[in-house]
């Protein structure tokens, strides 16, 4: 569905793969002004990233988490995206149409590499021994304030920073390639998370005998990939996050 049919720009939605509130999520779209969105769900998404069905969406929002398959108990099975979708994302890059990347499509197509490089970074659900890769860590209803780092669109009328309670992950962030925007206060150490493998093996909350070296503080950035300009944005777990107010200071 396309909402405001007249506004002067226009989004494409892309979710699935992680469990969210709908409506409360939608109504924060709602609420732009001078926006219309449109939405798609996975599995059907892939085969929409082409030029050519995109042309009328200024902006890509990704809010999806695919090629993950979990079974209780069962190691994650890591699937790739369809080569139609990887042939036709070079060519949206090469296009420059921009994306914007949420909260938990950090974690989105594992077994595609080429999708981290162009996000900029990756949540592991399961460590990679060959590859020296820890499973990435996570924490619920974290109360912290984040810093304002970078003078940018995405940045503006935040002032110095505002505060939120909200999900974060413990991940390693490579920045050479970024545009620092948003930096959090908390701690990211193992001690303050758990372990997502842990979880996936249902062990909910622990990060018993699990090992992770400290992450990256960098919650937002900008980068390019290509022709196009990418921002990828942690924050935005659910209701909370979607209807905190930004606190400058």
């Amino acid at each position: 569905m396309v909402i405001r049919y007249d506004a002067p720009r226009k989004m494409l939605l892309v979710t699935r793969g992680h469990p969210f509130d709908q409506p409360a999520f939608f109504a924060l779209f709602d609420a732009l002004e001078g926006f219309a969105w449109a939405h798609v769900e996975h599995p059907a998404a892939p085969y929409l990233m082409e030029p050519e069905r995109l042309v009328e969406f200024d902006c890509l929002v990704f809010y999806d988490m695919p090629g993950l398959l979990f079974q209780p108990g069962q190691p994650v099975r890591q699937v790739e995206p369809p080569e139609m979708m990887k042939r036709g994302i070079e060519r949206l890059l090469e296009q420059g149409k921009p994306m914007l990347f949420l909260h938990h499509a950090l974690a989105g197509w594992p077994a595609w590499d080429r999708w981290a490089q162009i996000m900029g970074g990756r949540f592991h659900y399961s460590p990679d021994a060959a590859r020296d890769l820890h499973d990435s860590g996570y924490r619920h209803d974290v109360s912290h304030h984040v810093r304002v780092v970078a003078d940018h669109p995405v940045t503006a009328g935040l002032g110095t920073g505002f505060d939120i309670t909200d999900e974060l992950y413990l991940v390693q962030i490579e920045e050479g390639d970024k545009l620092p925007l948003l930096r959090s206060s908390h701690s990211f150490t193992r001690d303050n998370f758990y372990s997502a493998d842990l979880a996936v093996q249902g062990r909910m909350f622990c990060n018993e005998d699990w090992m992770h070296p400290p992450g990256s503080d960098l919650i937002a950035w900008a980068k390019r990939a290509g022709d196009a300009p990418v921002v990828y944005i942690q924050c935005g777990d659910g209701p909370s996050a979607y209807d905190n107010p930004p606190i400058a200071g």
